[in-house]
């Protein structure tokens, strides 16, 4: 399993002209199935991400997390992660998750998430985890702070 993040100051994803998801600070997660991929890897992938110190403190160095800085996630499905690029000039997906495989740990992911980044107070807003439209046509904008991206793998 693959996450590749962007630390973002926005980003948001459309599908049809209509925006399904969008964040402000925080990260874009480009998720990343593989065919032997389990909830077990979704889980530690989500620790990495969620966990993964990318956020400038007071003294501006990189060493809070996504939570610490108060962000959000935008987590949208990235088949194309999975390709092998090693040989010749068109990609080799055999390696990526069949699709009900690959939707079932993309929302486990995103559930783990929900849970893991809910806020800490009784009152209710908008979801800090938002995500993209598994399996659609997407347009993914976003304004890369930094820029800062990271490859992450379990």
């Amino acid at each position: 399993m693959k996450a590749l993040i962007q630390r973002v100051s926005k980003a948001q994803v459309d599908v049809a002209d209509e925006t399904v998801g969008s964040i402000g600070p925080g990260l874009l997660v480009l998720l990343g199935v593989d065919r032997n991929d389990d909830q077990s890897k979704a889980q530690q992938l989500l620790h990495k991400v969620i966990n993964y110190r990318i956020f400038a403190d007071a003294q501006d160095r990189m060493n809070l997390n996504v939570q610490q800085s108060g962000g959000g996630l935008l987590v949208v499905s990235q088949f194309t992660l999975s390709a092998s690029t090693k040989k010749g000039m068109r990609p080799s997906f055999t390696s990526a998750a069949q699709p009900a495989l690959a939707q079932q740990l993309y929302e486990y992911f995103v559930l783990q998430a929900r849970e893991k980044m809910a806020p800490q107070t009784m009152f209710s807003g908008p979801s800090r985890v938002q995500t993209g439209q598994f399996g659609a046509a997407m347009q993914v904008s976003l304004c890369n702070d930094g820029p800062v991206t990271f490859l992450l793998e379990v």
